[in-house]
């Protein structure tokens, strides 16, 4: 049975079962309690990485260790930004969804919230303290190049408000996704204009 398993590990206990020609319970039992083993779903990733890139990413993650280790004050210079999609929902309250009902009629019942079709983006900045600057993208806007240069400029706007002490050494550093508007040439002009790391 194990053979067959590591054959084809997305096998069911039915098609195990088939395949052995033996009962599904009994196949169950030796599945779970004989060999320990129990089915789990695959975890979905958005894509896989080359070599390279997990290299980068390893180096970049122990960059950021050693600084993080060797300046105590590295968190704190940190501001970290990322988007989210929100959906609407339109909520029933307990006393709403009463009604009057017989000791005969059946028990009524309440379906789970479902999201409704409203959704809108949210972008968000915040740093070692909370949030810094949030802001919520128009319907039908796409979050591209210039609108994120825009966004960047608001948080810059945000920051000399809410983070004078930031803002006025200048020691901040932006930390952010590569989503393509984020690596744009045009967001790095900007960067590198307003001498952001």
């Amino acid at each position: 049975m194990q053979e067959i398993i590591r054959a084809d590990q997305r096998l069911t206990i039915r098609e195990v079962a088939e395949e052995v020609r033996t009962a599904f319970g009994t196949c169950q039992k030796i599945l779970t309690k004989d060999l320990q083993m129990r089915r789990v779903t695959v975890k979905f990733v958005s894509r896989l990485l080359t070599a390279e890139q997990k290299d980068d990413h390893v180096s970049i993650c122990t960059d950021l260790c050693d600084r993080a280790q060797n300046d105590p004050s590295f968190m704190s210079s940190v501001i970290t930004g990322d988007e989210c999609w929100l959906y609407g929902y339109d909520p029933e309250t307990k006393q709403m969804s009463s009604q009057w009902k017989t000791a005969s009629s059946p028990q009524p019942k309440k379906m789970r919230q479902v999201k409704s079709s409203v959704k809108t983006m949210l972008i968000a900045f915040f740093d070692i303290d909370g949030p810094v600057h949030h802001e919520y993208v128009p319907r039908g806007q796409t979050v591209n190049k210039e609108f994120y240069k825009t966004v960047l400029q608001r948080l810059r706007d945000a920051l000399r408000r809410h983070r004078p002490e930031k803002w006025r050494s200048g020691n901040w550093i932006l930390h952010h996704d590569n989503a393509p508007a984020h690596r744009a040439v045009t967001t790095n002009k900007f960067l590198a204009k307003y001498n952001i790391p």
